[in-house]
């Protein structure tokens, strides 16, 4: 993205926000479209390359899955200013605002889309189900990033998600699957889900990246000052984020292309609930932070990180509990063929949309620069 730009009233007229975006950025929708098409056709095409992928694993996915995203998730981690953290937890309203959308409504949410359309597929339904109980830890910042949202608070609303993916996973998962399912007089199903699993999962795909991103500001800062760090360092590292971003859906894609493109058709049913609820969460999210007076960035970091889930976490315990051929595999799987477009499609919606908040203070980046121009 360009560097930050203030905007009036007569200038963000003729100015758009989405002309002041890299072509990288402008394009991510084709770039991301190209590399999903690239990993079915590898994974269709090419014999034993899902085998290859998964040979070995780090925390139960694919080790090249694994590299890509710690790739991806490094460079905006060390984009996070650290020092600044604490005027995102006093922010009350906003933690509150994302526990209960990520921990109460987003769940719920699923649950009800899950089983009035998917009636008569008990399996894709429980699929579905998991993937709404794995809150996002990985990819939303990217998301969160490109539509200008606040760094910190995402980086402190993940690092919470975190926490209650370890404490609360198999909690919900019992509830959701047979415990709410029994009081509706509706099918049950048995979730066996190990607490160290999901914790393993957190510790690889969140605690490196931003173990590693924490350090980088550290030293950097300490080494160079803060003006080198964020004017000449970030600027190289940030088109690595995307980077990853695009070699990581390569890899998943691939992993799974031939169960995917095999099954168009169960693909398209699962594909219904799973979009109804990304629009419905981030837009829910959007009116809710409005109407509760958030600015821009905080709002947006909010509602990114209720939309989005963790699909390794939920394509892991899919497998891990039903197998690798099982239905709620499929639908694990079917979870980021459908996200990723999903809410690329938002961070667009999303830029449009600022129009409607009120200014954010001064000392937020008005639209922050990725380096993926550099």
């Amino acid at each position: 993205m360009s560097d930050t730009v203030d905007e009036t009233a007569s200038g963000a007229a003729t100015d758009p926000v989405l002309q002041r975006l890299s072509t990288l950025d402008r394009f991510l929708p084709i770039w991301i479209g190209v590399a999903m098409a690239v990993g079915l056709l590898l994974g269709r095409l090419v014999d034993g390359l899902d085998d290859a992928l998964a040979a070995v694993e780090v925390g139960s996915v694919s080790l090249p899955i694994a590299i890509g995203l710690l790739i991806m998730m490094y460079p905006v981690l060390a984009r996070v200013r650290y020092d600044e953290l604490g005027h995102v937890t006093s922010d009350t309203r906003m933690l509150g605002a994302s526990i209960l959308l990520n921990w109460v409504l987003g769940p719920a949410l699923m649950f009800a889309l899950a089983w009035l359309l998917l009636p008569d597929l008990p399996e894709y339904r429980t699929g579905l189900i998991i993937v709404g109980l794995a809150r996002c830890i990985a990819m939303v910042l990217i998301w969160n990033d490109l539509a200008c949202g606040d760094r910190e608070a995402a980086a402190i609303l993940v690092a919470i998600n975190a926490v209650f993916q370890i404490l609360a996973f198999a909690f919900l998962g019992y509830f959701y699957l047979q415990v709410l399912p029994g009081w509706l007089g509706l099918e049950q199903t048995a979730l066996d889900v190990s607490v160290w699993g999901i914790a393993k999962s957190v510790l690889v795909f969140l605690g490196i990246p931003l173990l590693a991103g924490f350090l980088t500001r550290t030293l950097g800062e300490r080494a160079r000052g803060r003006d080198w760090y964020e004017s000449t360092f970030l600027p190289r590292i940030g088109p690595a984020a995307l980077y990853g971003l695009l070699f990581t859906i390569v890899l998943l894609f691939a992993l799974q292309g031939d169960t995917i493109t095999s099954q168009p058709l169960d693909v398209a049913r699962i594909a219904v609930p799973l979009l109804a609820y990304f629009v419905l969460m981030w837009g829910g999210a959007m009116l809710l932070t409005r109407a509760l007076g958030f600015d821009y960035p905080r709002a947006t970091a909010v509602s990114f990180t209720a939309a989005g889930n963790n699909f390794e976490l939920a394509i892991a315990v899919a497998i891990g509990v039903f197998g690798v051929t099982s239905g709620q595999a499929l639908a694990g799987v079917v979870g980021p063929l459908i996200e990723v477009p999903a809410l690329v499609g938002l961070v667009y919606v999303s830029l449009w949309a600022r129009r409607f908040f009120r200014d954010a203070p001064s000392t937020d980046p008005a639209v922050p620069d990725t380096g993926a121009t550099r």
